[in-house]
């Protein structure tokens, strides 16, 4: 059965969608989080550590922190499986490209699949800069994260790269919300307008609140 439904079309996209929901639930709290860096380098640093700390004493130091982290990476192989798959069998049923060449979806429509690919790629860079400090391009402190963010957006091209992703992302949402509703049958005629007013704000919170941090570093708010 479930096998049957994951070769389907409807089950890749219910996928892509359920996947998407909790990425996107991830995003949410992890800027709010972001956002902390504007209180100073004590709020910021007590509440990294306190993610380490979630759920003591019934779980160990760093267990949810990593739960959190299996969960988020079996959604984002998911979503990122579901997608190529789909992508793939939409260019088998139309080898072809259209005569007319007026494209009808929006701009997100036809970047999702690029936009999918930078967000990919910045994952792993984001990663490798301010988790583990492998590629951060100033000097990387365990245990001070408000530090290592402010030493790592004091360099133009870590700014850049932040940017340029944050806005990939926000078109990612823009459009994946509402196809992620339609596709769990929340939309409708009525809720349409609504489900994309909802994509269009929170794709533009979203955007705005992590672009807020690297910002803040440049103007010498966060420093």
């Amino acid at each position: 059965m479930a096998r049957t439904m994951w070769d389907s079309t409807v089950g890749k996209k219910t996928v892509m969608a359920v996947s998407g929901l909790i990425m996107l639930a991830y995003l949410v709290v992890h800027m709010i989080g972001n956002l902390k860096i504007y209180f100073g380098a004590g709020e910021f640093n007590h509440y990294a550590h306190w993610l380490r700390t979630l759920g003591e004493p019934f779980m160990h130091y760093e267990w949810t922190l990593w739960l959190i982290r299996i969960v988020l990476v079996v959604a984002v192989v998911a979503h990122a499986t579901s997608a190529y798959q789909l992508s793939r069998r939409d260019i088998r049923a139309r080898p072809s490209k259209y005569v007319h060449g007026r494209p009808r979806a929006s701009y997100a429509t036809r970047t999702m699949r690029w936009g999918g690919v930078i967000l990919g790629l910045f994952v792993v860079w984001h990663v490798l800069d301010l988790t583990t400090g492998t590629v951060h391009p100033g000097r990387f402190e365990h245990g001070h994260p408000y530090q290592n963010v402010v030493s790592d957006f004091s360099h133009w091209y870590s700014n850049v790269i932040y940017i340029v992703a944050m806005l990939a992302l926000g078109l990612h949402i823009r459009h994946g919300f509402w196809s992620a509703a339609q596709t769990l049958g929340v939309g409708s005629r009525t809720r349409d307008r609504a489900l994309k007013t909802i994509a269009d704000v929170l794709a533009l919170l979203l955007t705005a609140g992590f672009i807020a941090v690297p910002v803040g570093v440049m103007t010498g708010v966060v420093s």
